[in-house]
C-alpha cells in the first residue's frame, strides 16, 4: 500500500520524541494492516499530549472547552482568537460569532464554552488553514499556562514587593532592605457599574450583537469606538446594547457609565455640561469646571488611559453627543437614538440599525412574558397578537400584559379586542412611527380607578427617575399605598425598575413613549389645576427634604424661611450627616432641573429656595457649573417675589459660587449690591456677610491689604451684633491674611482664638481649616516649629477626611509637603505634593498647574543639589 508506506517514510515519525520501537510498530503496520495502522496512529497522537520539542497533539473538545473556558476571561486572549474567527467568518451572520457571543454572556457555562470548542472543530477540519492557526492558538496558550505555574513556583513567599499590609504582621526571619510606613490614602472611588438590567426575557437578536461583536473586533485607530445603534421607538434598542455591553463589560475594566440624554423627553433633552458633570463625579471628580469646555477638556483628559464603556441613551443629535466622547483609543462609547445621527460619521462612528423582531421572536417573547401553559392554548392567537405588533418588543411586551391581567379571558378573545381598531397600532406617532398607543389604551383600561389615576399623574412627573415618597407626595397618597400601586403599575408593564437609590431606595421610571401616553391620558380626564398640584406637589417634597440634608450638614447656618401650599409638608427623614450628603449627591442634578422648571413656571419663592436648600451640595461636591447658574436663576427669582433677605441670600452663597469659579470682578459686583442693599435695610448682619464676601474676593485676587480692611470691618459689625460664629470666621481670615503678609505671631494668635470659637458653635468644618492655617503658622521661618507644624496640619487631614471635603484634603497635602520642602525633606515634599496633585487633577486646572510648577521645581533642586 504505497499510501501507507509513504506515510511510514515520513521523517516527521522520526522527530515526534517517542520511543523508537513505537515508530517500528507504526511502519510494520502501515505494510501489512493499513486501517490498523491508521486507527493506531490516531491514538498515539491523541494519548501524546506534546512532543519532546513542545509541539502539540491533536485538538480535542475537552481541551479545546478548557482553553476557552480560561480565555474568556482574558480580554486580549479573547481578542486574539477573536481576530482568528474573523479571518475566516463566512458572512455577517456566521455561526462562530452567535457560539462566541453566547459563551461572552454567559462565561460560567461549560454547555456553551463545549458548543464553541465543537463549532470550532467543525470549521477546522473544513478548512486546513484554520486547523493549523487554531492549533497555533493552542499552543501559545499552554506556553502562557506553563509559564505561568513556572513563575508560581519560583516565587519567594517571604518577599513582599507593592502591596499593603494590615493587621498583626510577624516577623519570622531577616528583612533585606528599606522599610518604609506611609499612611493609608483617600478611600478610591468605587468602579462606576451603570448599565441598566438586562431584561431577563431578552430574546432573538443574534445577528445584531454578532454584527455589534464584529465591529469592535475590526476597529482600528487611535480614537475609541464608537457604534450607533438607531431605529423607531420601542423597537429594543436599549435593550440590546445594554446586553451587548454586559457581555463585554469585563473588556473595560476602569467602568461602564450611563446617561439618558432625554433627546425624545417632555422634560427637555439633558445639557452636556449636566451629563459630563455626572460622569466626571462619577469618575472621583469632586469637584467640576463651570465652562461646557473646560469640562469636555477635563473628561478627555481624565479618561485618555482609561478603558471605559459609556452608553449614551435617547440621543437627539451628533452635536449633544460629542463633547460626551472619551479621549484615547481604549474606551467604547455605544449611543442610543431614534434618529440616525449621520453626524457622527464624521467621527468615525460605525452604525447599526436595529429592525424589528421578526414573528418567531415575538411569539417566543410573548410567550415568556404569559407563560407556557396560557400561550400552548392556542398558538394561533399568539402568532395573530405577534403580527399585529408590528415586531416591536414594547408593544408585544403590552400585549402580553393585557393577556395576564385577564386571567379568565382565552388568548383568543385578547387577539380579537385588539383587532377591533385596525389602525389601534399605528395611531401613536413618534418620528413617524406608529406602534403602541392603542395598546397602550387597552393595558390602561384594565386598571382600577386608582391605579389609572396613578399612571396618568405620573405622565407629568417633572423629574425622569423617581422613589417612592416622592411619586406618593405628588399623588397625595401614603408611601404605603404608592408602594402598592407601583408594584400593580409594574406588573402591568407600565412602570420600570431604575435601580437602586441612597440608601438602597427602589427607583422606577416611566418609557419615554409610555410617560407620552400616560401624559395624554391625563390631558383627556384632567385638567391644568390638577396638573400643577401633582408638580408642585412633587417640588415641594424635594425642597423640604433638601431643606433636612441642610440642616443637618450645616447646622449653625442662618435659616431661611420656606413658603408650602401644602400642609404638613412631607419630606424625607435622614439617620446621619453622611446619609443626607449621600442624598444631595444623588439628587443634585434632578435639584437643579427642578430649580429651572420653577423658574420658568414664575414659581419665584420655591426657585430661590430650592437654591438656598441646596448650598451644602455646592460647597462639597463643587459643581461650579451648576452652582453659578442656580443662583442666577435664584437672584432672579428673589427680586420677582421681593424677598428681600432671599435676595440678600443669593447675592452672596452666589458671589461665592462665582469666586470659586475665578469671577472675581463679577463675585465683587454681587457682593457689594449686597452690601449697599444690606446698609440700606439696616441689616447688619447680611451687611457683615457681604463684607467678609468682599475680603475673600481680594485675598483670592492678592490683595491683601484690601482684603484686611474688609475682614476687618465684617469682625467689628459680628462683635457688635453678637454674631460668635460669624466673628470667628472674620478671625479665621483675617489669620490667613497675616500668614500671607508673612506676620506668623499675629496669625497663630488669631487662628488659635478662631478654631476655639468655631469648635465652641459647633461648627468642626470651619474649624479645621483655622486647624490647617495654624499648622502653616508654626512652620514660618520665624517661629521653627517643624514638628508641631506636621502634627496640627495631620490632625486637620483626619477631620477634612472625616468631613468628606476632598478640595480641603488636597490642600492640607500641599501644605504638608510645602512645610517638608521648607525644611529640607525632599522625599516627604514630593510624596505630599503627588498626593495633592491626585486629588486637584480631576476638578482643578488652576491649582492642578501650580502642584505641577511645585513639582518640577523640586525636581530642579534635587539635581542642582
Amino acid at each position: 500500500m504505497a499510501g501507507q508506506c509513504a506515510y511510514g517514510q515520513d521523517s516527521s515519525l522520526d522527530r515526534t520524541g517517542w520511543p523508537k520501537n513505537v515508530v517500528v510498530s507504526v511502519v510494520v503496520a502501515c505494510h501489512r494492516h493499513g486501517w490498523v495502522a491508521l486507527v493506531l496512529i490516531r491514538a498515539l497522537i491523541t494519548a501524546f499530549r506534546y512532543d519532546g520539542r513542545g509541539r502539540m497533539r491533536a485538538i480535542t473538545v475537552s481541551d479545546l472547552t478548557d482553553a476557552l473556558t480560561t480565555a474568556v476571561r482574558k480580554p486580549s486572549t479573547w481578542s486574539d482568537l477573536s481576530q482568528l474567527i474573523n479571518d475566516v467568518a463566512e458572512g455577517p451572520v456566521d455561526l462562530l460569532f452567535a457560539a462566541m457571543v453566547a459563551l461572552e454572556s454567559e462565561p460560567a457555562s461549560r454547555s456553551r464554552a463545549i458548543a464553541f470548542a465543537e463549532a470550532l472543530l467543525s470549521r477546522a477540519r473544513r478548512h486546513s488553514a484554520f486547523a493549523s492557526v487554531l492549533s497555533g492558538w493552542m499552543r501559545d496558550r499552554a506556553v502562557a499556562a506553563q509559564g505561568d505555574r513556572s513563575a508560581c513556583a519560583r516565587e519567594t513567599r517571604n518577599v513582599v514587593e507593592s502591596s499593603l499590609l494590615r493587621g498583626t504582621v510577624v516577623q519570622a526571619a531577616e528583612i533585606h532592605g528599606g522599610v518604609h510606613v506611609r499612611t493609608d490614602p483617600s478611600p478610591r472611588t468605587p468602579v462606576p457599574q451603570q448599565l441598566l438590567p438586562v431584561p431577563a426575557d431578552f430574546v432573538d437578536r443574534d445577528t445584531d450583537l454578532a454584527s455589534l461583536h464584529r465591529a469592535r473586533t475590526e476597529h482600528r485607530g487611535d480614537s475609541g469606538l464608537i457604534v450607533a445603534v438607531t431605529g423607531p421607538a420601542g423597537v429594543g434598542k436599549t435593550a440590546l446594547v445594554s446586553r451587548w455591553l454586559t457581555s463585554i463589560a469585563m473588556g473595560y475594566p476602569d467602568g461602564q457609565l450611563y446617561a439618558d440624554l432625554g433627546g425624545h423627553s417632555l422634560n427637555g433633552r439633558q445639557l452636556p455640561s449636566d451629563v459630563l458633570g455626572r460622569f466626571l463625579r462619577s469618575l472621583g471628580c469632586t469637584q467640576v469646571p463651570a465652562e461646557l469646555a473646560e469640562m469636555a477638556a477635563l473628561w478627555r483628559s481624565l479618561t485618555a488611559g482609561r478603558q471605559l464603556a459609556v452608553m449614551l441613551d435617547n440621543a437627539l443629535s451628533a452635536a449633544q453627543v460629542r463633547p460626551l466622547l472619551p479621549g484615547g483609543s481604549g474606551s467604547l462609547v455605544a449611543v442610543v437614538s431614534r434618529r440616525k445621527l449621520t453626524g457622527l460619521a464624521l467621527n468615525g462612528a460605525v452604525f447599526r440599525a436595529l429592525d424589528v423582531l421578526g414573528p418567531k421572536a415575538s411569539m417566543e417573547l410573548f410567550r415568556r412574558r404569559v407563560g407556557d401553559c396560557r400561550a400552548s392554548q392556542d398558538p394561533a392567537s399568539v402568532r395573530l397578537i405577534a403580527t399585529l405588533c408590528a415586531g416591536f418588543p414594547l408593544a408585544v411586551c403590552v400585549a402580553a400584559a393585557r393577556v395576564a391581567a385577564r386571567p379568565r379571558h382565552s388568548v383568543a378573545a385578547v387577539a380579537g379586542a385588539m383587532t377591533a381598531d385596525a389602525h389601534r397600532l399605528d395611531s401613536l406617532r413618534v418620528d413617524g412611527d406608529a406602534v403602541v398607543e392603542s395598546a397602550l389604551d387597552d393595558s390602561y383600561r384594565t386598571l382600577t380607578d386608582e391605579v389609572a389615576r396613578t399612571y396618568r399623574r405620573f405622565g407629568v412627573l417633572p423629574v425622569d427617575v423617581f422613589g417612592v415618597d416622592a411619586a406618593a407626595a405628588a399623588c397625595a397618597v401614603s408611601r404605603t399605598e404608592m408602594s402598592r400601586l407601583l408594584d400593580e403599575l409594574m406588573e402591568a408593564s407600565l412602570v420600570e425598575d431604575a435601580g437602586e437609590g441612597p440608601a438602597a431606595e427602589p427607583r422606577y421610571r416611566l418609557h419615554d413613549l409610555i410617560r407620552l401616553h400616560a401624559l395624554r391620558r391625563f390631558d383627556r380626564e384632567e385638567g391644568a389645576r390638577t396638573s400643577a398640584e401633582v408638580v408642585r406637589g412633587c417640588l415641594e417634597w424635594y425642597l423640604a427634604t433638601a431643606t433636612a440634608a441642610r440642616i443637618l450638614l450645616a447646622p449653625t447656618h442662618r435659616r431661611m424661611r420656606r413658603d408650602y401650599s401644602i400642609s404638613p409638608v412631607r419630606k424625607r427623614d435622614f439617620d446621619s450627616p453622611e446619609a443626607a450628603l449621600e442624598w444631595m449627591n444623588a439628587e443634585g442634578p434632578s435639584l437643579m432641573r427642578l430649580v429651572r422648571l420653577a423658574s420658568e413656571r414664575g414659581w419665584s419663592d420655591m426657585c430661590w429656595q430650592l437654591v438656598d436648600a441646596m448650598q451644602p451640595w455646592f460647597l462639597r461636591s463643587r459643581p461650579y457649573d451648576l452652582w453659578v447658574e442656580s443662583h442666577r436663576l435664584g437672584l432672579a427669582a428673589a427680586r420677582h417675589a421681593g424677598h428681600t433677605q432671599g435676595v440678600s441670600r443669593m447675592l452672596t452663597t452666589g458671589g461665592s459660587g462665582l469666586y470659586n469659579a475665578g469671577h472675581l470682578d463679577e463675585a465683587l459686583d454681587w457682593f457689594t449690591l449686597a452690601r449697599d442693599d444690606a446698609g440700606d435695610r439696616c441689616d447688619r448682619r447680611a451687611e457683615a456677610q457681604a463684607l467678609h464676601g468682599l475680603g475673600q474676593t481680594h485675598r483670592l485676587a492678592g490683595r491683601l491689604e484690601l482684603a484686611a480692611t474688609f475682614f476687618t470691618e465684617a469682625l467689628g459689625i459680628r462683635l457688635a451684633i453678637g454674631y460668635r460664629r460669624g466673628a470667628a470666621l472674620s478671625r479665621l481670615c483675617l489669620g490667613d491674611v497675616a500668614l500671607a503678609d508673612d506676620r506668623p505671631d499675629e496669625a497663630r494668635l488669631c487662628l488659635a482664638r478662631a478654631r476655639a470659637e468655631l469648635l465652641v458653635c459647633q461648627d468642626r468644618y470651619d474649624a479645621a481649616r483655622a486647624l490647617a492655617f495654624l499648622g502653616r503658622a508654626h512652620a514660618h521661618a520665624s517661629l521653627r516649629q517643624p514638628d508641631e507644624a506636621v502634627r496640627l496640619l495631620a490632625a486637620a487631614l483626619d477631620e477634612f477626611r472625616a468631613a468628606g471635603s476632598v478640595h480641603w484634603q488636597a490642600r492640607v497635602l500641599e501644605m504638608l509637603g510645602q512645610t517638608a520642602q521648607e525644611y529640607g525633606d525632599a522625599d516627604a515634599a514630593t510624596r505630599h505634593f503627588l498626593e495633592s496633585l491626585h486629588l486637584y487633577r480631576p476638578v482643578s486646572p488652576r491649582d492642578t498647574e501650580r502642584l505641577e510648577e511645585r513639582l518640577r521645581k523640586l525636581r530642579i533642586g534635587r539635581s542642582d543639589g
